[in-house]
């Protein structure tokens, strides 16, 4: 009878573990683990535009912030010529129609970045691939901290999304924003608590 028992609770586990992988997805380098560089994309992750790159932080730009996970994070901007910079991944699995996702993300704002200084906000694109702008997830209020705060976001999938993007945000149209927003810390979608 008790092999019977362990082997009941083996199996349990078993659908447990596998219903625990299948309802979560995640990203490639989630908090954006790389050498610091200036105008390059971290492991993992693409550029969307080649002329314009986030930066790998702390170092650069005078940004010292230490990082709220790990070694690394990065720097996006807003320019006054009304351009900014934005990137993405493929996620590790496709979002399912209807359903509620739930991730968060740490983000700061540096003071200093050589001149961006200006608070922006990020916005947080899902699509059907790289860096398309089919559903936005999230836009943040004006990032003013200058210590990271974590920010938790929830949302309906409209379709079966299978690419993040990223992306450094004023306004739309025109602007004369030189602003920067540092970024670390994503942490895997996960099919919302529904307790």
């Amino acid at each position: 009878m008790r092999h019977c028992y362990i082997f009941i609770l083996n199996i349990f586990l078993i659908f447990y573990c596998c219903d625990i992988g299948y309802s979560q997805i995640t990203v490639l380098n989630p908090s954006f683990e790389d050498n610091p560089s200036d105008a390059t994309v971290p492991h993992g992750w693409q550029a969307c535009d080649d002329r314009t790159t986030p930066d790998i932080l702390p170092g650069y730009w005078g940004v010292y912030l230490e990082p709220s996970d790990g070694d690394t994070y990065v720097g996006i901007i807003t320019r006054e010529n009304s351009t900014y910079e934005q990137f993405g991944q493929r996620l590790s699995g496709s979002l399912s129609r209807g359903s509620c996702y739930e991730f968060s993300i740490d983000l700061a704002h540096s003071g200093i970045y050589a001149g961006y200084k200006e608070p922006i906000r990020l916005q947080i694109y899902l699509g059907d691939d790289k860096c398309s702008t089919d559903q936005l997830v999230y836009t943040s209020e004006l990032v003013k901290n200058e210590e990271w705060q974590t920010h938790t976001i929830s949302f309906t999938a409209k379709g079966s999304h299978s690419y993040i993007m990223l992306r450094a945000y004023i306004k739309d149209g025109k602007f004369s924003h030189k602003g920067n927003i540092l970024i670390d810390d994503l942490t895997p979608l996960r099919i919302c608590n529904k307790a």
